[in-house]
C-alpha cells in the first residue's frame, strides 16, 4: 500500500513494546533479545516500524538493530510527547519542542531526513496549526519526508490538511472499539493511510468469543484474525502490531496470509 508515495508492505511493526514493562519506560530487559526481535521482523518482510522519541524515553527507535537500513525500508516517528517520568504522557505541541525531538530522533537514528513525523497528540495549550507549521517548516527543510497525525478527530484533521500535507492518520481502533470510524472513513475518501494503533486492544479483542469461535473455525489464531479483519476492513489500513516476543510477531505477520469471506468478515 501507499505511504504518501512510499509504498510498503500491509503490516508494520509498532516499536513501543520493544521496552516490555506496562510503562514503556527505561531500556528493554533484554537488549540482546530485543535487537533479535527487530531483526526478524525485518526478515520477515516488515518494511515499515513506527516508534516515537517518548517510548523509554529514547530507547526504542530501531538503530541499532537495523542500521545501515536496507532500500525500501520506511521508519515512522512521533513528536510532541513529555515523559518527565514513567507514569506520565504529557502533550507538548510547542514548536521548539518538536524541534528538539526531531534532532534527536535523527541523531539516534542516524537519518538526515525521517519518512514520516507524526504528532503524536494535540496540544490543548497550543494551536495544532502552530504544532503543524513547525512541521512543515521542518519539510521544508529536508528534515521530513511525510506528515502524519495521531489521536486526531475529524476537526482536527481537516484543520492540520490546511497547515500541511497530511499523509497518515494513526488512532485507536480494533475490532472492539470503532470510536474512529470517521477518521477511517475520511481517510479513505482522501487516499491517507490509516495505522490503527493497539490494534489488538492490548489483548482485550483476543477475548471476544465471536472472534475466538471464527478462529477455531478457520484455524488460525483470534491475533491472527484480529489483525486480518483490519486488513479486510479498509485499503487504506496500515496495521502496526508490536511486541516483544519473536514468536507473537511471527503469528501476527502470518495474518496476512489469512483471506477472509464476506460471510466470516460481516459476521464480525
Amino acid at each position: 500500500m501507499k505511504l504518501g508515495e512510499l509504498s510498503v508492505n500491509r503490516i508494520g511493526f509498532g516499536a513501543m513494546r520493544v521496552i516490555d514493562n506496562g510503562s514503556i519506560w527505561g531500556e528493554p530487559s533484554d537488549r540482546a533479545k530485543a535487537l533479535k526481535l527487530l531483526r526478524r521482523a525485518l526478515e520477515l518482510g516488515v518494511n515499515f516500524f513506527d516508534t516515537a522519541e517518548s517510548y523509554g524515553p529514547h530507547t526504542s527507535e530501531v538503530r541499532e538493530a537495523l542500521h545501515p537500513y536496507p532500500k525500501g525500508f520506511v521508519i515512522g516517528s512521533k513528536c510532541g510527547i513529555a515523559r518527565p517520568r514513567a507514569s506520565r504522557w504529557d502533550a507538548d505541541g510547542r514548536p521548539e519542542k518538536l524541534k528538539q525531538d526531531l534532532e534527536g530522533s535523527l541523531k539516534r537514528l542516524r537519518l538526515e531526513r525521517i519518512d514520516l513525523y507524526q504528532l503524536h497528540a494535540v496540544d490543548p495549550k497550543v494551536p495544532l496549526e502552530v504544532s503543524l507549521g513547525a512541521l512543515a517548516d521542518m519539510q521544508r527543510e529536508g528534515k521530513i519526508r511525510h506528515i502524519g497525525v495521531s489521536n486526531f478527530n475529524i476537526n482536527q484533521l481537516e484543520r492540520a490538511r490546511k497547515v500541511a500535507s497530511i499523509v497518515s492518520v494513526q488512532n485507536r481502533y480494533n475490532l472492539g472499539d470503532r470510536s474512529s470510524e470517521d477518521v477511517l472513513q475520511a481517510c479513505e475518501k482522501l487516499g491517507i493511510a490509516f495505522l490503527p494503533w493497539y490494534p489488538l486492544g492490548d489483548g482485550a479483542v483476543l477475548r471476544i468469543q465471536k472472534l475466538k469461535d471464527l478462529a477455531k473455525k478457520l484455524r488460525a489464531t483470534p491475533a491472527q484474525l484480529g489483525i486480518a479483519w483490519l486488513l479486510a476492513k479498509s485499503p487504506v489500513m496500515l496495521p502496526i502490531p508490536g511486541t516483544s516476543s519473536i514468536a507473537h510477531l511471527e503469528e501476527n505477520v502470518a495474518a496476512e496470509k489469512l483471506k477472509l469471506g464476506d460471510d466470516d468478515f460481516r459476521s464480525l
